[in-house]
This record gives C-alpha cells, structure tokens and sequence, in this order.
C-alpha cells in the first residue's frame, strides 16, 4: 500500500496470512469475516500475482442444516404386512394400477411409502413424495430424511430459486434418490422414475384452479406412473368419493388398514409418570413387546344452541374450557382448529348497516386487529380499520364473526398462563416459518396451536391429547356438491391430531347442527357411513362420480358484459346439445360465481354435466378468454 495506507496494507497481509495458512481454497466471505479485507484488497493481491480468485460451485441445500436422528424400520402390524405384500407384488409385477391406501389416522400409512422406498431405490430407480402443503414438508422430510440420510430433496415455492434450481439439477443427474414437495413436485426430472405417493390424496390442495394450466396432481402422478412403469401409491385417511368409487369398481387396488398404531412408547414415558396414565387400557391391544393398537380419539359433540340458552355467550363451550384447564395441569398439549383467519369476517356500523367489503372483489373485509388492518382473503387488498363509518360517520363500528386471531385471544383472556401458537396463512409468509413452529411446538415451547386447515394434515404430535373444534359447521352450508365431502375430511383429519401416544386423546367438536350426518359420521370416525350416504347423494343429483363436470367461467370487468357472454355462449351450447345428439348431457346456468368478482372482474360461470361432456367442449371450443376446467375439485 502507499504511505498513508497502513491499515489497508495490514489488511492484505492478514488476508495472504490467511489463504497460505489454509490448503484449499477459502471462501471470500469467510477472509472478509475473520480479517475485515474487501474486494478491493483481494484484487491487489491478485494482480500482484499473490492470490488468485476462482468461482467453486456451491450447493444451496435448504436441508443442510437438519440434524437427524437415523432410524431403522419397526416391526410391520399384521394389516401393514398384508398391505405391503400386495405393493410388493406389484413392484415385482410392474403393475401400472394405482394402490389407494385407505388407513385411519395414525395407521402406519407412512410406514408403508418408507417400505416402498426403500424397494425403489433398491432396484435403482427414484422416488417422488407428494404432501398437500408446505406446512407438511418438515415432518415428512425430516422422516425420510432419518431412514435414507443425504439421498433427500425438498422442493417447493418458499425456497429461493438457487436452492430449487441446485435440487432440480441433482435430482435431473440421479444424485438424489428422493424428492419430497407438493404438487409441483410431480415435474421432479428424476433419470428413473419409479414410484410416486400422494399422501392425503383427497386434498384440494393438489389442484392448481388459480393458473393455467389447471392440472390435478392426482391424475397427473397415475398417468405419469403408467407411462413411466412407476408405481403410485395414493395414501388418505378419508379419500374422495370418487376415488373410493373408482377403487370398488376396481380401476384402483384398494387397500386398508383400519386399525391405529399406539406409538411414542418409549418418547412418552416422563409424561405418563407424571400424569399417573396408565396405557394399559382396553382399548390397547398388545401384538408385541414394542406394538400396541389404540382406539381412535373419543369425539364430545357439543350443541353450541344448548350453551347460548345456558347464557354461555364465549366461543368456548363449557366442556371445551375444561377439558383446556386440564390438558394444561397435566403439562400436555392441545389444538384448536377453526378454519377462519383473523379477527372477526364481518364488520359494519350499527347506525346506518354499512358493510366494509373489498372494492375489487365485493366480498366482506376481515379484521386482523393485530395489524388493525381489514384484508380481503381473496384479492389481498388491506386498508386500515376505520374509527368512524365512512358512509354516516359513526363510531359505531361493530364486527362480527370468529377468526384464528380471536380465538388466541379469548384463549389467553380464559387462561393467562397458556402458551400459545398459530399456524395460518398470516404466520407462515416468511421462509421456514413453517419449520419453526413445528419445532417449536413439537419440543413443548407452546402448550395450544390454534389453526385453519393446516392443522388437519398428517401432523404426528404425541403430546397433543385434546383437539377442539371451535365451530365445526364452517364450510358445511356452502353452495358447492363437495361442501359436505370436504367438511367430513377436515373434521375427521383434524380430530385424528389427537391420541397418537400412550397418553390417549378426546375431541371437542363444537357445532350448531348436530344431527347432521357429516357431523354424526366424524364424531364416530365412522367413513363406510359418510361415503354411502353421500354416494346416495351424488346419485340423486347427478355428480361426480356418476357424471362428470366441465366448468366454464368467463370474466369481464363490466358486469353485463360477462353476463351477455355467459348467456350467449350458453345458447350456443344448447343448440350443439340438440344438434349433435348430446342427450345425456344438460347445462346448470349460466349464473353468478359465488364469489361473483374477483380483483375487479365479474365472474359468471357454466357447468356442462353428462357421461362425457368435453367431448362437446372440445368440438367447439369457447375460446381463449373462457377458463374450461374439467372436474374441478371446487364449483365457487
């Protein structure tokens, strides 16, 4: 350095230092880090002929910084071993017939695509592990990851695009033997492919209906299999009617395991000591030394009407609030589920009935009085939560309606004491926000998680022992032919959080109807009753599976306008219906979408049913500003 530069000078002599002292290459953020020199400085030191700087690859791994416990494959339960044999069978046969593996909550489902897994990679070939969310991806990798250490990938939309694009290209070069992500996971270029597993299949989650192109996951992992010659595995506690339908009809292999594994034996120890638990109960039934089989949760129906005559105005019914106080004396854990973000869904002036709703989507805003902000779920539009009306300029501002942010509330007013976590959509936008509260709550850092759906998915907590049901009804009534199916899937998924361990579990299902046969069905965990009861329904009806859907949607940002397409495009189709002898096949509306606009565009909408109704669709296409979707998953 020149006079006047010492500490640039002592700079670059710590930095040589450094570089000589070390055999490989260093890194230059760790010579910025440990002697404060710059770019600058390393360059001098280049152009003198001192150092010399070179790109290394490096592997963006989101999992580099796991540490997992390898573990090896338990004993298999006598329906598991049965179940397997058939999979086997088919490996060993090539059969490209997709398996619906139908298993009760907490049944050894996973166990079985470890088994599977494992017989793939045996044979060479690779491996795609479909979960429905993100918030699934840490519980699932982290068990794969313990019985086949650094042969696992993660791929999905939080990581940054160099760490998807360093996963894709292992996986493309055959260096990984596994995969795990949601649906897009199904574009994984593994070399040889060979076996793909849905876990929770029936999940909406797996249709991509907000961008083209509308794909279901599903029906794309059992073409894909058949034309690769992989297996598919399509695992679910509660499958869908129509795949249940398609499995009877023997498309599919069915397969069951009916029974529930009693695991955490050894993990739960300290807390049955202290609980004065005792796992020795009848509804135990010992197999072996290391196996139990457990009862399902019991299921407490609570008539929310009962309690408001009772003068019990809290969200909390009594039963639920006990059975809080006790999960936490005994320093056990518990969930509750409400499938609502916010603070209240619905908020007006009492003085004139003004109704903040979104200005492009015409729906009512939601409080999340944490931000003291109003959002609508659908567009994202936020504004502050006003102090006065701004059609009267009233202060009488009142809001109404249950939300996950009120439910942590009232929770903390009833027991000050607790330790709460949520998990939804709001607290889960920044990356591995997923990750941290499931190690938080999994290590015991919180005593209740409260959530939307998130919660109903294949989580394996065994201190949670009480799941509460805040309003079971949410979803049931509304105007769509899978209402009922999707409410049955969610009350039961959720209620099987609960009692996966020696410690046992109940269920508080909190509900204003319940006499209804999807409420009655999932409080006795009861789904040969809910299938053929909607299956009937169906029939009636003429849904799928007895007749397929095409939905066509267009959208306009002049009402009248997309309501004269809509009503012109219709006409046109009854007239090709007569014409080309489509007998079997009628048309429901045009009308409204139930969400009639979304960000700015009236929505309107045409359901073409019948045996084979894109057949007509695709002689006569509506056109590119058409959505055509075939057998969506959601009619809203």
């Amino acid at each position: 350095a020149r006079k006047g530069y010492p500490q640039a000078l002592a700079r670059r002599k710590r930095a040589l230092q450094l570089i000589m002292e070390q055999l490989d290459p260093v890194p230059l953020s760790i010579i910025y880090d440990k002697v404060g020199a710059n770019l600058n400085d390393l360059k001098i030191l280049v152009k003198r002929g001192l150092a010399e700087i070179i790109e290394v690859p490096v592997l963006r791994d989101p999992l580099a910084d796991l540490v997992i416990t390898p573990q090896s494959a338990p004993v298999l339960t006598p329906a598991q071993q049965s179940v397997w044999q058939l999979i086997l069978e088919g490996f060993q046969n090539n059969s490209s017939r997709p398996y619906l593996l139908h298993g009760v909550t907490g049944s050894g489902k996973t166990e079985i695509y470890l088994r599977a897994v494992e017989e793939t990679i045996a044979a060479g070939k690779q491996a795609i592990i479909m979960v429905p969310e993100i918030a699934l991806t840490p519980q699932t990798v982290t068990r794969f990851m313990s019985r086949f250490p650094d042969r696992v990938g993660v791929l999905h939309s939080e990581l940054s695009p160099g760490e998807r694009y360093d996963t894709w290209r292992l996986a493309r070069h055959g260096a990984l033997d596994i995969v795990v992500g949601p649906r897009s996971a199904i574009f994984t270029p593994f070399p040889d492919l060979g076996l793909i597993v849905l876990d929770e299949c029936h999940d909406d989650s797996y249709y991509q209906g907000d961008i083209s192109p509308h794909y279901h996951a599903l029906h794309s992992a059992i073409f894909h299999a058949k034309n690769l010659g992989a297996v598919c595995i399509l695992g679910s506690a509660t499958p869908d009617v129509t795949s249940r339908y398609q499995a009877e009809r023997g498309s599919w292999t069915y397969l069951a395991l009916p029974e529930r594994i009693l695991a955490h034996r050894k993990s739960i120890q300290v807390q049955l000591n202290q609980s004065d638990h005792d796992p020795a109960f009848s509804c135990y039934q010992d197999l072996d030394e290391d196996l139990l089989m457990a009862d399902l949760p019991s299921v407490n129906v609570i008539d929310m009407r009962t309690e408001l005559k009772a003068g019990n105005r809290s969200i909390f019914s009594h039963e639920l609030q006990e059975k809080l106080a006790e999960t936490l004396t005994k320093k056990q854990q518990a969930i509750l589920f409400l499938n609502r973000r916010g603070s209240a869904t619905y908020i007006f002036c009492r003085d004139c009935g003004y109704a903040l709703r979104c200005p492009r989507c015409e729906t009512s805003l939601t409080a999340h009085l944490s931000d003291h902000e109003l959002r609508c779920h659908l567009c994202g539009y936020r504004r502050n939560i006003p102090r006065s009306c701004p059609k009267c300029g009233s202060h009488r501002i009142r809001h109404l309606g249950t939300g996950t942010q009120q439910v942590e509330s009232a929770l903390k007013e009833l027991l000050p004491d607790v330790r709460t976590l949520r998990w939804d959509r709001d607290t889960t936008r920044k990356k591995g926000a997923h990750w941290e509260i499931m190690d938080k709550f999994s290590s015991h850092q919180a005593d209740v998680l409260i959530g939307t759906q998130m919660l109903a998915k294949g989580l394996d907590l065994p201190l949670v022992t009480l799941v509460g049901v805040v309003l079971a009804d949410s979803g049931l009534n509304l105007p769509d032919f899978r209402a009922a199916e999707r409410t049955f899937q969610v009350l039961t998924q959720v209620a099987g959080r609960a009692g996966r361990s020696p410690l046992g579990g109940e269920v508080v299902l909190q509900t204003f109807d319940p006499d209804h046969y999807v409420i009655r069905a999932a409080a006795g965990h009861d789904y040969e009753d809910f299938y053929h009861q909607e299956l009937e329904h169906r029939r009636e009806l003429g849904y799928p599976p007895f007749l397929k859907i095409v939905r066509l949607e267009i959208r306009d940002k002049n009402p009248k306008s997309a309501e004269k397409k809509a009503r012109g495009y219709a006409a046109t189709l009854q007239g090709w219906i007569k014409k080309e002898g489509f007998r079997s096949t009628y048309l429901v509306g045009p009308t409204p979408a139930y969400f009639s606009k979304i960000r700015g565009e009236w929505r309107w909408q045409i359901l073409v049913k019948g045996p084979n109704p894109l057949a007509l669709i695709s002689g006569h296409h509506p056109g590119p500003e058409w959505i055509v979707e075939v057998d969506p998953p959601v009619i809203l």
